[in-house]
């Protein structure tokens, strides 16, 4: 099929190349001229491991081209993706403007039957909107389809080619909705058609779960400190029971980040108080996120004593690993608490350094680990990459002013890390 995907940030891009990948025609359209040049030359905006070899196999190939007109192409697609932001606004509630505006344009110059897709993460209600914009503009036949996006930072290549279901919410028009189910054959996922509101509430729902179980391990952690047991354990014991399964997101750390888990489980909040339901379950998931970063920096208080003058290496800033995302990211409350406090900070990730000195044009940062680690009177784990996991330890400790560690996201066993010369704090073990 010819495919219009409006929206090249992450959601979008990864949609248009993989769709491309499976064999569709796809058009990205992004309004940033800038952008669109660069992804002509299959330099990617985002760092998604395998994206950029993608790009330029397909822009190679004829089936994937960037553009930033979209009254050029609309006409002449068959299904046509709403794929732009929808930051959370100063309520919590989701930012909509950017997918108004894509409506607007889409009713403005529409000539011809169409599948309109909002791939973008929307509260209840909003295709019936995006449906109402366009109507407003065009008086021939179309369809809005709901479409969310369930791709995982890092993996998000294999997460759309691998998919664990896709989502397709219609109205009226089954037909469109099997148009659409029919662009993601080459798949073979299971598919549930339903209405539009339940499939924008299914996105909400599925992210505001996963954000509980996050919450739930990370105050499991709390206890487990208090009597003696080991949280790591815990979560392998409860992942045997077949009802909760060995993909539950049951990792005692630093609790969750991103551009997901947050804005949707405000967002998810925000729904059901306008709807008149007090979502307290989700109100104390996202108090228990917060105080898991600020009982992590207590943590390192009571080892070191006063942090002032102190020098502390911090591993990890993106919210993930195999990601340069750091928007809500755990690394960047606990370094401004750090610096409050008056401790000297050396950062180092392998990705993100160019996002965070954009953020912290002040924050010092190092070319690597040993670098960032030497001289340190403390080295924090925030972001679990692999690169730290290979660090030759033993030699690091030697190079530290005073060899401790302190694991946000237990990626390392207690001996181990004993062994090589460090004194190392952990969660929840």
């Amino acid at each position: 099929m010819k495919v219009l995907v409006i929206g090249t940030g992450y959601v979008g891009l990864v949609q248009g190349v993989c769709l491309a990948e499976v064999g569709h025609e796809v058009t990205c359209i992004d309004v940033d001229i800038k952008k669109v040049q660069r992804l002509k030359k299959a330099v990617s905006p985002i760092y998604e491991p395998g994206i950029e070899e993608l790009i330029k196999k397909n822009v190679k190939s004829g089936r994937l081209s960037f553009d930033t007109s979209l009254k050029k192409y609309i006409n002449a697609s068959d299904v046509v993706f709403i794929a732009v932001g929808t930051p959370s606004d100063e309520d919590g509630s989701a930012d909509l403007k950017y997918v108004f505006a894509v409506a607007e344009e889409i009713g403005k110059h529409l000539k011809k039957e169409a599948v309109v897709v909002t791939k973008s993460t929307v509260p209840v209600g909003t295709n019936r909107k995006v449906k109402d914009i366009i109507a407003s503009h065009y008086e021939g036949a179309f369809e809005v389809i709901s479409n969310p996006e369930f791709l995982r930072e890092g993996s998000a290549i294999g997460d759309f080619m691998n998919p664990d279901r896709i989502i397709i919410g219609f109205d009226n028009n089954r037909r469109a909705a099997e148009k659409v189910e029919e662009l993601y054959k080459p798949l073979k996922a299971a598919t549930l058609l339903t209405d539009l509101e339940t499939a924008e509430m299914i996105k909400y729902a599925s992210n505001s779960f996963l954000a509980t179980e996050i919450s739930f391990i990370n105050t499991i952690s709390q206890v487990c400190e208090r009597v003696g047991a080991d949280v790591k354990k815990v979560a392998e014991g409860m992942k045997l029971d077949k009802r909760i399964g060995p993909k539950a997101f049951l990792a005692a750390g630093l609790g969750y980040g991103g551009s997901c888990f947050p804005k949707d489980v405000k967002a998810l909040i925000r729904i059901a108080k306008d709807n008149k339901v007090n979502f307290k379950i989700l109100k104390e998931v996202e108090a228990v996120n917060k105080e898991q970063r600020q009982r992590f920096v207590l943590k390192m208080q009571k080892a070191l004593g006063i942090l002032r003058g102190k020098r502390i290496a911090v591993l990890g800033i993106a919210f993930k690993p195999e990601t340069d995302d750091i928007r809500e990211a755990p690394a960047i409350t606990i370094i401004e608490a750090l610096l409050s406090l008056g401790a000297n900070v050396v950062a180092y990730d392998p990705v993100a350094q160019a996002n965070v000195k954009r953020a912290m044009p002040d924050l010092r940062f190092a070319p690597s680990v040993a670098a960032a680690c030497k001289g340190s009177d403390a080295v924090a784990i925030m972001t679990e990459w692999k690169e730290f996991k290979e660090a030759d330890w033993k030699k690091i400790a030697r190079t530290m002013r005073s060899a401790l560690m302190f694991d946000g996201r237990n990626m390392f066993e207690a001996e181990k890390m004993q062994n090589a010369g460090m004194r190392y704090f952990s969660i929840g073990r």
